[in-house]
This record gives C-alpha cells, structure tokens and sequence, in this order.
C-alpha cells in the first residue's frame, strides 16, 4: 500500500511540476512579444514611421499617434484620422 501511494505521489508531483514550467515558459513567451510589439509601436510613434497591424484576420495600415497605457494604441491613416487598436487584439506587426 505504502508504494502506492508514494508512486502516486511521485506522479502528481511530477505532473504538476510540468504544468508550473509550461506556465512559466508560455508566460515569458508572451512577455517578450509584447515587448517586442512596444518596441515597434514605440518606434512608429517617435519617428512617424508607417506600422502594418494584423488584428483577426484584418490588414490595418497606417503610422502610431500614441500608445494609451497597456490597452490601446491610437493609429492614423489616409482614410482616418483616428483609430483605436486593442492591443490583445493584434495578432502581428509590421514596420519598414
């Protein structure tokens, strides 16, 4: 009974030691692209250099008026003068 159990024990604990690393690996994962999305939404900001935005399958071009926190970022173009982009929201970025 006592190697039962002490086998059981083993395998959760290794389990769950395998569920904290993909956690922590899939965490930083997400940390460095939204480092690297602030890094392009920066540089589109500073030197009104123009910035592609795929959001869900949608193509939206045009240059960063100003990163609002966390959550947005505001984009203008040849057809608006204002777009807000939820920055969940985008899937990919592209800058020249």
């Amino acid at each position: 009974m006592f190697a039962k159990t002490s086998i059981r024990m083993f395998l959760l604990s290794a389990i769950l030691s395998t569920v904290i690393v993909a956690t922590i690996s899939m965490a930083s994962a997400q940390s460095q692209s939204a480092h690297a999305f602030r890094e392009l939404l920066e540089r589109s900001e500073k030197d009104k250099k123009g910035i592609t935005f795929y959001v869900r399958g949608q193509t939206i071009s045009g240059v960063v008026v100003k990163i609002i926190g966390n959550e947005a970022v505001e984009v203008r173009n040849q057809t608006f003068s204002r777009v807000i982009i939820k920055l969940d929201s985008i899937d990919a970025l592209a800058i020249n």
